[in-house]
């Protein structure tokens, strides 16, 4: 990997305000890392170059003039396809919607664009952002750059692919399950879910959030001083922050951290991720912290209750659409869609109920403790051309029991490798914080990575 590619959002920065690095010489050095990459992992769409030299250079000339228009001006950066760029299609990661262009930019990327940041392409996503997969029937296949023949997780599969590969610090995905921290877990990434609302998102609903995910926890937390601007266009988008998002300072003395080594439902934890977390909090228990074994607080009935709401959602978005652009969408998701026209408005309703389940039985939990350790995934890795850990849409959301708890109750969560396995495949530590604490969670994560030094040796293109 080129030096220049090694390099935190603060020390190019750092670089450029020095005058000893120009954002055209930098991108120039992404450009021919997704130039190698590229092909194999197969992670972006509406990649531009040339837009991207354009933007560079104007980030340079005002570096040059001291006229900067904030804080990433002149860094690279990719946005989920589902993210809005005025211009743009958004095809949602399926074959069957029409590309329209977008009116205009949604809430991240117009703060993005508005502190000067190169916006050089969009990244991949499942149909409908509805797998925890790199499967698409718009887009071609995205794969793990860890290992080409499985998969990066998903929903944010394609930014989780271009960030491991190495296109620039900083990639922005979308969680309303994990769909940010799972597939950071399965690629080594961090992977920051906010409290909602923290950074706004357009369309809003429940649980869906915008999150950094970025190779060190310091890119993520320089970020989201630019992220977590207020937008109207989202309704649940909280104020502006009072408080420094770089500030790292933690003592854990005296902490409670609940250790969470069983989802309650779904996949059951495999022993390489079981010890690899394990291990992780001992860290934790070394610096102070008094760590408490938790039980899950997902069931059976609030898991089954959440795909009930979902499918019925879904169906209600899709089932207006003509015949022979529904048939577009991937089978596996069309099936699992299809599940929605038997389920009633009042089973619909129990379903949506479930979430406030979800959030009682987070708050109970967070009475008890400051802070929660879990698996971000339960399994190492799966193939690439899989549509979910399963691969089965009778059972599609067996691997979210870790993450999806903490959309519903609105609360911080971050993955941040903790090991990995025999196979040489990422694993990924939650991070749970209360609500709206979000900066204990970057403290937390960020003491962890000094404790461990973070990963030093990403993966490389093929040479063949």
């Amino acid at each position: 990997m080129h030096d220049l590619l090694k390099l935190t959002i603060r020390e190019i920065l750092a670089l450029y305000a020095a005058k000893t690095l120009s954002p055209s010489e930098y991108w120039s050095a992404v450009e021919a890392r997704v130039e190698a990459f590229e092909p194999h992992v197969q992670a972006l769409y509406l990649y531009n170059p040339e837009s991207a030299r354009q933007q560079a250079a104007a980030s340079t000339d005002r570096w040059m003039k001291g006229e900067t228009l904030g804080l990433l001006d002149g860094i690279p950066v990719t946005l989920k396809e589902l993210i809005a760029t005025k211009g743009d299609p958004v095809p949602l990661g399926t074959a069957a919607v029409e590309l329209v262009p977008a009116a205009e930019d949604a809430p991240a990327a117009a703060r993005l664009r508005e502190d000067g940041a190169v916006i050089f392409a969009k990244t991949t996503c499942p149909d409908y952002g509805m797998l925890s997969s790199g499967l698409s029937s718009f887009h071609p296949l995205s794969r793990n750059p860890w290992d080409l023949t499985q998969n990066p997780g998903g929903s944010s599969a394609g930014a989780a692919a271009a960030g491991a590969a190495g296109f620039g610090p900083l990639h922005i995905g979308t969680d309303i399950g994990g769909s940010v921290r799972l597939p950071a877990g399965w690629t080594g990434l961090y992977g920051f879910k906010p409290s909602h609302g923290r950074i706004p998102v357009d369309p809003f609903y429940v649980g869906r959030c915008a999150g950094p995910m970025t190779r060190t926890v310091d890119d993520a937390a320089i970020s989201m001083a630019t992220l977590s601007r207020p937008d109207w266009r989202d309704g649940t988008s909280l104020p502006p922050n009072d408080f420094d998002w770089m500030d790292f300072e933690i003592d854990l003395k005296g902490m409670k951290i609940g250790l969470m080594l069983e989802a309650g439902i779904g996949l059951p934890v495999e022993g390489e991720v079981r010890d690899a977390v394990t291990m992780a909090a001992r860290h934790f228990e070394e610096a102070g912290a008094e760590i408490i074994p938790v039980e899950p607080i997902m069931t059976r009935v609030m898991l089954d209750g959440l795909d009930n709401f979902w499918r019925a959602r879904f169906w209600g978005d899709i089932e207006k659409m003509p015949e022979e652009r529904r048939a577009l969408i991937l089978p596996y998701i069309h099936q699992w869609a299809e599940g929605g026209t038997y389920i009633s408005g009042v089973e619909a309703v129990r379903g949506f109920n479930q979430t406030i389940e979800m959030r009682k039985a987070a708050g109970a939990l967070f009475t008890r403790v400051d802070a929660v350790l879990s698996p971000t995934n339960p399994i190492v890795s799966y193939p690439a051309d899989w549509a979910s850990p399963t691969n089965d849409p009778s059972k599609p959301f067996e691997h979210i029991g870790f993450t999806v708890p903490w959309n519903m109750s609105e609360q911080p969560a971050a993955s941040i490798n903790c090991g990995f396995s025999s196979s040489g495949m990422p694993i990924g530590l939650q991070i749970v914080g209360p609500r709206f604490g979000d900066l204990a969670v970057l403290k937390l994560s960020r003491a962890f990575e000094q404790w461990t030094g973070g990963i030093t040796r990403w993966p490389e293109p093929p040479t063949a």
